[in-house]
């Protein structure tokens, strides 16, 4: 029997000799593996090769099943403690309004609060794009209106018929301080 990342338990450990490691932790040094087998088989438990790139492998005999449990409970629980980072995009025009800009920038502040990573783009039809120091002007705005502390990861720049920039929330920082 294996599971399904190919750790080797009972016969299908193939090798003459391992080093085995009883279920208490204790070394019991280089013994054939037939005999390995028998050992776990006495206790009811597995014989399972826990570094089999080693000279001789190395064994350990233990109850499989709660071994497989305990490995898919570590992985759960590092899963917890990952934060997955988001990217929103909040978009408007260089021609927004005041309380346009207000509620824009109320939004921002809510996702960089929430930990998220926020994309600003400006988008520019027509004769606009002949202003984009206009852009370059809400987005200044935009980060005046900011209460919390932030980073620039990209400042603003034009790709296109768009402007944008990242910003990020600042970890334990204080009011408006921009960093690039």
């Amino acid at each position: 029997m294996a599971d399904n990342r190919g750790t080797r338990i009972n016969e299908r450990i193939r090798v003459r000799e391992v080093r085995l490691i009883d279920d208490q932790g204790g070394q019991l040094g280089i013994i054939p593996t037939v005999d390995a087998l028998r050992m776990a088989r006495e206790r009811d438990l597995d014989l399972v090769e826990v570094a089999p790139n080693a000279n001789p492998p190395v064994c350990k005999i233990l109850d499989f099943g709660r071994y497989r449990f305990e490995q898919e409970k570590k992985l759960r629980d590092s899963k917890k403690k990952q934060k997955v980072l988001k990217l929103k995009e909040i978009r408007m025009q260089p021609k927004i309004g005041p309380g346009d800009l207000d509620t824009k920038a109320k939004h921002i502040q809510e996702f960089l609060d929430e930990g998220d990573k926020v994309k600003v783009t400006i988008r520019f039809r027509g004769r606009e794009l002949a202003h984009t120091e206009l852009g370059f002007d809400v987005l200044k705005e935009v980060l005046k209106r900011l209460t919390s502390a932030y980073v620039i990861e990209k400042p603003a720049a034009m790709e296109g018929k768009f402007m944008s920039m990242t910003i990020s929330a600042k970890a334990g920082g204080n009011k408006n301080s921009p960093q690039n």
